[in-house]
């Protein structure tokens, strides 16, 4: 691991990789406007697996951040952004809490490990198990139907605002180029897709690993 990014007295610091998860956290920091600097857990080389890594992570995943001015850390994507929700005031409304939790335990629990799974199976390790890839492309199919069908009701996911369900939800989308699902077929999708990738923050959160990083279009 190594530290890029330093900021001035950063209260957060956030370790991640260059991830659909890592980038639900980048994306709602800059949201926020709040000052972090970026620990990189290269997860090729292992370090999810360090015993110091594995003291703010028990399950070796990332994202993690450490509130340096509260000497705090959470690990879980979700958990994170409910933190920072609550921390920030922002996009995540006391009053709507109740659909957004709903909406980002979704994104936790089906969106984010089914489509996973469709990337290990469909992009990563193509040919190995006809079975995988036929199972995780027709579940990340009916995903991105089930959103486009409640997107048809509603400007966002968890209604008329913006709010960390989205944030949560559409780093996995933005990856579309490996699903080859066709974004393009599912027109409330795609809106959605491209007004949160028009965000300035998104797209500041999108490339935090400073490496050229650009929204793949639908």
């Amino acid at each position: 691991m190594f530290r890029v990014g330093w900021a001035l007295n950063p209260m957060i610091e956030l370790f991640a990789a260059d991830t659909p998860n890592g980038k639900k956290i980048s994306i709602m920091l800059e949201e926020i406007c709040y000052e972090y600097k970026l620990t990189k857990v290269d997860l090729s080389n292992g370090d999810q697996f360090k015993k110091e890594f594995r003291k703010i992570s028990p399950f070796s995943k990332i994202p993690v951040i450490i509130d340096h001015k509260n000497n705090v850390s959470i690990f879980e994507s979700g958990a994170i952004l409910i933190y920072l929700g609550e921390k920030s005031n922002k996009f995540y409304e006391a009053s709507d809490r109740n659909i957004i939790n709903q909406w980002l335990m979704a994104q936790m629990g089906l969106i984010g490990p089914m489509i996973g799974q469709h990337h290990q199976f469909h992009h990563y390790n193509p040919g190995k198990s006809e079975f995988g890839e036929n199972r995780y492309y027709k579940i990340t199919k009916t995903l991105y139907e089930d959103l486009n069908e409640r997107l048809e009701k509603s400007k966002y996911l968890s209604g008329n605002n913006y709010t960390i369900a989205d944030i949560a939800t559409w780093p996995w989308i933005a990856r579309h180029e490996w699903h080859d699902i066709g974004l393009k077929k599912f027109k409330n999708l795609t809106r959605w897709y491209l007004d949160i990738a028009s965000r300035d923050a998104v797209i500041k959160g999108y490339d935090f690993f400073k490496n050229g990083s650009t929204i793949p279009k639908p």
